[in-house]
């Protein structure tokens, strides 16, 4: 989601971690890890007992997520907010475990089947709920909705194929003019017409950005201000510098409890500005009830976690993300493939798994499809040795070999990263592994919430070479990596919101992902193949130097109860409740 968070988040999804310490304390960790895994299981469902309501729920965030606009917002941290607070037609089911990667029918009465050769999509509208403001929810909300993406603008690639959107830009969007979402008011129906089959589009319907607001919302970014929604809690105040908070919506009715049951705390709060180690201490001492699960653990605190005083408030889940160094390849050196390669061989990964906390938190990786996701079949061709089905260590020599062929040693590199203290030790260790191999590199740190919409507006793009990032999955499928992060339509010029940080682009690779999505819905294991294809044709041209797969412990309160994982949201946060 990509965080988020991401959460991506991640982080979509981007999470934010702050600090870093020693490996020893990590591998100390190993036993909470081994503990707590089976933490995760579904152990909150729907049908609770009303008795478990009421009560505020606070969450530590070491910052906040940047603009509130859920049709530009792109971090796990308010998505895991905005599932509370709004709907769309469809959703993931608010359940853990796997069960909670099914698509249930939200806003819509039932998923309906495709017409029109996988082209067109009737959806019945559900009578009878209104929005947080009183508004009662028409179908032609949805029309604002989708136009919204391409105006404010969020990322319109999940939404490109709709018909008209070719048409669509900050000056304006039709899309019912051009047939491509049509609402009937009387009927309670909107139709969805698309170029193409897309056999992800429920997928990508579930995302905060497709979730309804009312028809007279503001074509333009709302800033803070989220616009109202439909779910069990509506926004009161959203302040970057402090907190957010939601409080019960009103209006609020439970339609399905698959997509939306009504949410368990009275209140949820997320505060911001703690260093995350005084959120643990925080959270421990029952003065708060979650460390935001984008914020990494510090080592030092691991041992701290792996007492039997705290076993049933510890959790973890390895996560399907990449973490990454994002190369410009707009500019010199990285406009070249051999530098891109010459940075790879020599990316020390076991010292940025150091940093992200020791083995027990990360797995160093070099490809971008993560393990245990659709398509991915183990590559590594940036490591010393003759296995390249793992990393195993940088090879220094090959990298300079490469520096040299691509007449690029001596340049100056700028790394880009966040100014807490993982971001800061993952810049120097990357400026140590670009000056081992022949570059001037320097550290550029900016804050958490500046930095990811820094590197993604192409107007900023002559200030750096090397951009950190981090991508959490916003649907199990291998385009919200392989399309979403390195496809040719995410390049987006002057937005904040153009998630192909390295604005790489390969014509070539670009139809194999065309021809993937094509097939999917009609022969998904060669679909398949072809994702592999360009996962490891990606790999070979070196956007990035990704570091490392993580894992995500979740620190919770002892008074809090329901602990469920959620594989596409992580925690659900209205399914907790306090004793």
């Amino acid at each position: 989601m990509k965080i988020p968070s991401a959460l991506a988040i991640a982080a979509r999804r981007r999470t934010r971690p702050l600090r870093t310490l020693s490996l020893g304390a990590a591998i100390a960790a190993l036993a909470v890890v081994a503990a707590a895994c089976g933490g995760s299981s579904n152990s909150s469902t729907p049908s609770q007992s009303a008795a478990h309501a009421g009560g505020t729920f606070t969450i530590l965030a070491n910052s906040a997520f940047g603009v509130a606009d859920p049709a530009q917002n792109y971090t796990l941290e308010e998505w895991q907010l905005l599932i509370d607070t709004h709907d769309g037609l469809v959703s993931f089911a608010k359940v853990g475990g796997v069960p909670g990667t099914k698509i249930v029918p939200d806003l819509a009465t039932s998923i309906p089947t495709p017409t029109n050769g996988g082209k067109t999509y009737l959806f019945h509208i559900r009578h009878g709920i209104k929005f947080s403001n009183g508004q009662t929810l028409k179908p032609s909300d949805f029309v604002t909705t989708f136009e919204r993406q391409f105006t404010v603008p969020g990322p319109t690639s999940f939404y490109s194929s709709i018909v008209g959107a070719s048409k669509c830009s900050t000056k304006g969007c039709d899309l019912a003019k051009s047939g491509g979402v049509i609402a009937n008011d009387s009927a309670y129906t909107l139709t969805i017409n698309l170029t193409a089959p897309d056999p992800e589009l429920m997928d990508q319907l579930s995302l905060p950005f497709a979730m309804a607001v009312p028809a007279g919302t503001s074509p333009k970014l709302t800033g803070n201000n989220v616009p109202p929604g439909t779910g069990p809690y509506m926004w009161k105040s959203y302040n970057p510098n402090t907190a957010a908070v939601l409080v019960r919506n009103p209006h609020f009715h439970v339609w399905s409890a698959q997509a939306q049951p009504a949410g368990y705390p009275n209140e949820i709060i997320e505060k911001y500005g703690l260093l995350v180690s005084d959120e643990v201490t925080q959270v421990l001492n029952g003065q708060a009830n979650e460390v935001f699960d984008g914020d990494q653990i510090p080592a030092d605190q691991l041992s701290t976690l792996n007492s039997p005083k705290y076993a049933g408030q510890i959790h973890v889940n390895t996560l399907t993300a990449d973490w990454y160094f994002a190369l410009n390849t707009r500019r010199p050196p990285f406009n070249n493939v051999l530098a891109r390669q010459a940075i790879n061989y020599a990316a020390n990964r076991s010292a940025y798994v150091k940093i992200a906390g020791g083995p027990s938190l990360a797995v160093p990786t070099c490809q971008i499809l993560p393990p245990n996701f659709p398509a991915y079949t183990a590559y590594c061709p940036y490591t010393s040795g003759t296995n390249h089905t793992h990393w195993t260590a940088p090879d220094i020599a090959k990298a300079k070999q490469l520096v040299q062929q691509s007449h690029t040693a001596g340049m100056k590199v700028v790394v880009d990263s966040t100014n807490d203290q993982v971001g800061k030790s993952l810049a120097e260790q990357m400026v140590s592994d670009l000056n081992a191999i022949g570059y001037k590199a320097s550290t550029q740190l900016l804050a958490s919430s500046i930095q990811y919409p820094f590197v993604q507006n192409s107007s900023n793009s002559g200030k750096w070479n090397v951009g950190w990032s981090a991508w959490y999955q916003d649907y199990p499928a291998p385009s919200d990596f392989l399309n979403v992060l390195l496809g040719c339509g995410s390049i987006h010029p002057g937005s904040d919101a153009s998630p192909n940080i390295a604005a790489y682009c390969d014509q070539a690779t670009q139809s194999k992902i065309s021809q993937a999505e094509a097939m999917g819905a009609t022969n998904p294991s060669g679909a398949a193949a072809l994702w592999t294809q360009v996962d490891h044709a990606d790999t070979n041209a070196a956007p990035w130097v990704d570091m490392y797969n993580p894992k995500q412990i979740d620190v919770l309160s002892h008074n809090v109860h329901g602990y469920s994982w959620n594989p596409q949201w992580y925690i659900l946060i209205d399914r907790l409740y306090l004793s």
